[in-house]
């Protein structure tokens, strides 16, 4: 994406964003070259670290087995995945002079990631462990008590995959780059609707310079 130096995010920001909340949108070529979308939530780890230490980001989620995506991934594992978070209008009101235009504010992470199949239903009921962690731990309980027949059906109707993130960017865009109006622009966010509001909360954090802890507790 379009990325000028003044929204560059880094990875700690950008683990963050893709936590909250987890759903993105996945992007693979099909077979008449048209890309090819699914919107579905995935779940971010940290790899072994590489040879300078950093540790590679890697995502796992499932589609169904009827979704022809995940052969496009088996065909053509490089894919990409985008996540976009909170985003509002922006008016002109807040500058203090009037040569000023509408934009639009916006938070998003974009990944290249090669992509592996999770095949056998002990690796995908692993990898459905990982979701339902992020979202519901209580349900595992429920899922343990599943009859054994419902449960293999419900495996054997998806297909996981892992994928190995490769390149990423990170774009936080919330006029950060236009100090006279940074202030009023966020007050107003503070106050407005529930994306406002959490562009206001990312401002702050920007403003502080306060980096997230990558992954938090998982």
């Amino acid at each position: 994406m379009y990325l000028p130096a003044q929204f560059q995010g880094d990875r700690a920001q950008a683990a963050a964003l893709i936590h909250d909340p987890p759903f993105v949108s996945l992007v693979s070529i099909d077979e008449s070259g048209l890309p090819f979308i699914t919107h579905l939530p995935l779940h971010l780890e940290l790899g072994s670290p590489d040879v300078t230490g950093q540790q590679p980001f890697i995502l796992f989620g499932h589609v169904a087995w009827g979704n022809p995506h995940w052969r496009y991934l088996q065909v053509r594992p490089q894919a990409v995945v985008t996540f976009l978070g909170p985003h509002a209008y922006l008016s002109p009101q807040v500058y203090p002079d009037l040569a000023r235009v509408p934009t639009w504010n916006y938070l998003a992470v974009h990944c290249t990631v090669q992509a592996t199949l999770v095949e056998g239903a002990e690796a995908k009921n692993r990898l459905l462990h990982k979701l339902i962690a992020d979202q519901e731990p209580d349900y595992a309980k429920q899922w343990h008590q599943q009859d054994t027949g419902f449960a293999q059906s419900m495996l054997a109707g998806m297909v996981g995959f892992e994928l190995q993130v490769t390149h990423l960017q990170c774009k936080l865009k919330v006029n950060q780059h236009r100090p006279e109006a940074f202030s009023a622009t966020q007050s107003m966010y503070a106050t407005g609707s529930d994306d406002e509001q959490a562009l206001a909360r990312w401002m702050e954090r920007i403003a502080m310079k306060d980096t997230p802890e990558i992954l938090g507790s998982h």
